[in-house]
């Protein structure tokens, strides 16, 4: 290869700008939550790259399925803007939600990209580079309606793209589809043949090879059939023998025609091959989509939802049961609502207030069972299961009045024990016996996060509580300098020195400064404010024997 090649990027003004979203802790919200609330699945309200941020540490390469159907830039989403800085807007605000997207993708698993033509290809070159365009799986055409609109000034366009992509190709494989009724009737039985059902095959292949250029001769006339000049029968001579031992040609009804190949029922796969174009008699288009929304919210707001049976099919090729499926860009729930029917686990994600009069109704309605719009009644879904409703912690720091950056009053000790856990890359799992060991990175390297000062004799006192083989990073908003100098085994940082710079604090919202049109937001409607903390972390009060002289020294 030659060595001043250089591998094909997209770039677009903006497209080096780091953003560095804080990890945020997750927070359960219980009045929200629904059903039974153990099954894995999470409905979030929260800007969805602090949600994808915060979700980095626990779900990294868990994901199976990612479906997004994000803003398309058709002019709706986007304001105020030419059209040259439209695409780079739009651009800057896909870079970090994908690349976050990319590192929850599972290695066997696969992401599918909803995007129309204003959009697809400038997607399709950036996700070849972060993919790897070896990943490239195919670029599915969805028929999404089936009338032409009369007022286009160009032409009426009928169908979407769905961009797929594997995380590793090599590895990933989708599943067929579940044969049907109409596939089945296609196989006969013309010559009561033992072996069941069969169809015809064609017994020619395109790709010309000697070895296929023989006679087959007809049992029955003892006529020579070869194949047509410049093409050759698909299979050997040898094999054409077996065939004929075994009954496997058809010689037409009268016994007289050229030979077919009996392909039988029962040696079939157990499902198709998806083709790539998928029609809307098949998945449903924009028109049945609307029709799903509308039975479970009477307004109009969702213009281009994706049918369920759309959806379905996504899920069905790229997971299975009990599978972790993602939407970051949940809109009115359909792909939470689908993956649930489905017996697949799934994380929604959603900003807009339509989280919580869309996305949470329609959920609570799958699991009570009174949901039988889209695919609930082929696949007889009588309810279940249940769900998980989050928003996000606060951002761990504040600005005070003299412009400088504070622990934000709103914190308690486990949360900021929580979010300094995730801030320097440990699991959060207090001890419940020993007060220093509340997360780890490694199995003997532990952090313990303070609001008090660390003094010498506590440091001594944590030291000698510590086998041989343990080190403690220890974080805390003041310490005595001595305190270095006690052991190696001990690192002492001060908040929030340790954690400035790594991320941005403070930022609530990562879609305004690309005016991404929103739901509004009800003025009557508090913001979230978290009770306590929880998903995936479960913290409790360390426990410290009441006769520890070093008490009042340890605690929170």
């Amino acid at each position: 290869m030659n060595s001043n090649y250089k591998k094909l990027e997209l770039g677009w003004p903006g497209k080096d700008l780091e953003i560095k979203p804080e990890p945020r802790v997750l927070i359960e919200d219980p009045e929200k939550s629904y059903g039974e609330t153990n099954t894995g699945n999470m409905l979030i309200h929260a800007d969805n790259l602090l949600a994808l941020k915060a979700m980095e540490q626990n779900f990294s390469g868990k994901i199976k399925c990612i479906y997004i159907d994000p803003p398309y830039n058709t002019g709706n989403a986007f304001e105020h803007y030419d059209d040259g800085l439209e695409h780079s807007m739009w651009l800057n605000l896909m870079k970090p939600r994908l690349e976050l997207l990319h590192k929850l993708l599972a290695n066997e698993g696969s992401m599918w990209i909803s995007i129309d033509d204003d959009e697809c290809h400038y997607l399709k070159v950036f996700c070849d580079e972060l993919f790897g365009r070896k990943n490239f799986v195919n670029n599915v055409i969805w028929e999404k309606k089936y009338s032409p609109s009369n007022d286009a000034k160009w032409l009426s366009d009928s169908h979407d793209h769905i961009l797929v992509y594997a995380k590793n190709k090599e590895v990933w494989r989708p599943n067929l589809l579940p044969r049907t009724e109409e596939m089945n009737s296609r196989y006969k039985n013309l010559d009561n043949d033992y072996r069941g059902l069969w169809k015809s095959g064609d017994v020619l292949v395109k790709s010309f090879s000697q070895s296929g250029v023989f006679a087959i001769i007809n049992p029955n006339t003892e006529e020579e059939f070869w194949p047509p000049k410049g093409s050759c029968y698909r299979f050997s001579e040898e094999s054409a023998k077996r065939y004929l031992a075994d009954n496997r040609f058809y010689f037409g009804k009268d016994g007289k025609s050229g030979p077919q190949l009996k392909r039988f029922l029962s040696e079939v796969k157990d499902g198709s091959v998806s083709k790539t174009i998928w029609l809307r008699s098949e998945v449903g288009d924009n028109q049945e989509a609307k029709k799903e929304v509308k039975s479970f919210i009477s307004d109009d707001f969702f213009q281009t939802p994706k049918p369920e049976r759309l959806i379905q099919r996504v899920i069905q090729l790229a997971s299975n049961e009990g599978d972790f499926v993602l939407d970051s860009f949940l809109g009115s729930g359909t792909t939470a609502a689908v993956a649930h029917k489905m017996g697949r686990k799934w994380i929604g994600i959603e900003l807009g207030e339509h989280c919580n009069t869309h996305c949470l109704p329609r959920l609570k309605m799958v699991c009570d069972g009174t949901d039988q719009c889209g695919i609930s009644i082929a696949r007889e879904w009588k309810g279940g299961g249940g769900f998980k409703f989050y928003g996000l912690a606060p951002s761990l720091l504040n600005k005070d009045k003299y412009n400088q950056w504070v622990i934000n009053p709103n914190y308690n000790v486990q949360l900021l024990a929580a979010a300094m856990a995730r801030h320097e890359g440990f699991t959060f799992c207090p001890s419940e016996t020993v007060v220093w060991k509340q997360g780890f990175a490694t199995e003997h390297h532990y952090i313990f996060t303070t609001t008090n000062t660390i003094t010498p004799d506590v440091v001594e006192q944590i030291l000698s509580e510590m086998k041989p083989e343990e080190s403690l990073l220890i974080c805390c908003v003041a310490f005595k300098e001595e305190c270095d100098e006690i052991s190696t085994r001990i690192e002492i940082r001060k908040i929030p020195d340790v954690i400035l710079g790594k991320c941005e604090f403070g930022k609530e919202d990562y879609c305004t400064e690309t005016n991404i049109i929103n739901m509004p937001v009800d003025p009557d409607q508090p913001a979230f404010v978290p009770s306590y903390v929880s998903p995936e972390i479960k913290p409790s009060p360390a426990k410290i024997k009441k006769e520890d002289p070093t008490q009042s020294k340890l605690l929170f």
